[in-house]
């Protein structure tokens, strides 16, 4: 079995876990999704696959809360994936669990602080909306720190991010080792079977 069919059957499986009310909020299996598909992926499926499941995901998403379908502050988001994707292509899907749950984690904190960053820049619309953050540093560690209301402190959400990134990136990386596994297994199985001989003719006399 190829690996690529595997990966891009849990890619969109765990694109579905972004509907509302499945997840605390926060947590999501972004970070993992964009991230294992840089590591897994191989040449433009890496890209593709991932935006196109996001992109598809998101529409819906916007249909379901009533805001547009397109916006600045999803331009954002659209350059922290990019950002996730580039990531998991420096890391080698052969490297170990904890290596690669390591590069999940790095790319759930970039997101945090590029979406916290764009949030600060530019509000999110429609029932997202909040308090604007002044322009200025303070407004951004606000942003980063506890936030505006009428939302919770944003250290909550970060706190959310890490997990949701290092689960959802481990429980990924050790489902394809284990397909990997469970292929190898086959490919040896199918080696060291002896091979039909033809039966021996019978011999005139």
């Amino acid at each position: 079995m190829s690996a690529r069919l595997p990966a891009i059957l849990l890619l969109t499986l765990l694109a579905m876990f972004r509907w509302p009310g499945l997840l605390p909020p926060n947590f999501s299996p972004v970070y993992a999704l964009a991230f294992c598909a840089g590591v897994y992926l191989p040449g433009r499926l890496a890209w593709w696959v991932p935006m196109s499941v996001l992109l598809v995901s998101d529409v819906l998403l916007n249909l379901h809360y009533g805001v547009p379908f397109v916006s600045g502050y999803m331009a954002f988001n659209y350059v922290a994936y990019a950002l996730l994707v580039a990531l998991g292509r420096r890391f080698s899907a052969r490297r170990s669990w904890l290596h690669l749950l390591g590069g999940g984690l790095l790319g759930a904190i970039l997101f945090y602080l590029i979406t916290n960053t764009a949030a600060w820049f530019n509000p999110a619309p429609g029932p997202f909306a909040q308090a604007p953050y002044p322009k200025t540093v303070l407004g951004w560690l606000q942003a980063l720190t506890v936030g505006a209301s009428p939302w919770p402190p944003t250290w909550t959400f970060f706190r959310n991010t890490l997990l949701s990134g290092g689960l959802f990136t481990g429980l990924f990386v050790g489902a394809q080792h284990l397909i990997e596994r469970l292929d190898n297994h086959e490919t040896e199985a199918e080696q060291e079977a002896p091979e039909s001989s033809p039966e021996a003719e019978p011999t005139q006399s």
